[in-house]
């Protein structure tokens, strides 16, 4: 009697783990080509990919702990929502949750809405009217060609490659890299992390740079009339644009350096500060470049 308690005891040991094991998704609903879709998971990953046949596909697997995958909505606005057990501290799970991945197929042309905490995002393909992520801490990767990108993430890394008309880009401590053909406005913006924009020759009519102590490294050209906007108080900026420019340049630094071909920086007598005025072409456009103690340079190539 004693063996065979012993044996149920190591059996009960072993199968523990297939009980916990994560449950397995297999969804699939009806969605028009231009409709929409919102995801929302806590922890984990949500990978997006696109094809051509009007419906969603969910795929991946919920993690131990978690209540239940939520599908609600209709062809043209479906929502696919991770749902943990709710805390009297608070909204969302604890740390007993494990993490859940979700991979969806969603239409090529689709409006693309995500939110996340912690969960990883990754996208590829998407080409509908609108992409806007939210995330906390998860990095953020997307190739698609949206009409308009809203991507945010507090501490997590963006790296966005981009065939849109308008991208907007923010981060506090995670890093930014953003490239692809963009060609209308395009707004970069984080406290402490990098910037590395490029928008690949493509002339934007409208671009603003900011950071605090990150830096930022922006090459961009912009069409005729066309202004830019770069900012910082501690970090450095190096703005490139094409030698062909043709803008109204002025700088102006508190206690950093600037720096701009053919430009002649002013530097009070009695005191900190530099600055300068310097028209390129015909100065059609309009650029500022403005610092606390950060240095700044323009260069044309």
């Amino acid at each position: 009697m004693k063996r065979s308690l012993l044996t149920l005891a190591l059996l009960a040991c072993v199968a523990a783990p297939a009980a916990w094991a994560a449950t397995p998704i297999n969804e699939t609903r009806p969605l028009d080509p231009r409709g929409h879709i919102e995801i929302e998971n806590l922890k984990g990953r949500i990978q997006v990919r696109t094809w051509n046949k009007p419906e969603v596909h969910i795929s991946g697997s919920l993690g131990k702990g978690v209540e239940k995958l939520v599908i609600e909505g209709d062809d043209g606005d479906l929502t696919v929502r991770v749902e943990y057990p709710k805390r009297s501290g608070g909204w969302g799970g604890d740390n007993k949750t494990e993490p859940t991945d979700l991979v969806l197929n969603v239409p090529v042309l689709a409006d693309l809405e995500i939110e996340s905490v912690s969960a990883d995002v990754d996208v590829v393909g998407i080409a509908g009217t609108s992409l806007q992520i939210d995330s906390v801490s998860g990095d953020v990767t997307v190739a698609g060609a949206p009409q308009e990108a809203s991507i945010e993430s507090v501490s997590g890394d963006l790296r966005l490659t981009l065939n849109s008309h308008e991208v907007d880009a923010e981060s506090v401590s995670g890093d930014i890299f953003l490239q692809g053909r963009l060609d209308g406005e395009m707004h970069v913006e984080t406290v402490s992390g990098q910037i590395d924009a490029n928008s690949k020759g493509q002339r934007l009519r409208q671009v603003s740079v900011g950071t605090v102590s990150g830096d930022a490294d922006v090459r961009v050209a912009l069409e005729r009339g066309g202004n830019l906007k770069a900012e910082t108080v501690s970090g450095d900026l190096t703005i490139h644009l094409p030698k062909s420019l043709s803008a109204r340049v002025t700088g102006e630094s508190f206690s950093g350096d600037l720096d701009a071909p053919g430009a002649d920086i002013e530097r009070p007598k009695y005191g900190p500060g530099s600055s300068f005025e310097h028209r390129y072409g015909g100065g059609d456009g309009v650029i500022r470049i403005e610092t606390f103690s950060g240095d700044a340079a323009l260069i044309l190539e």
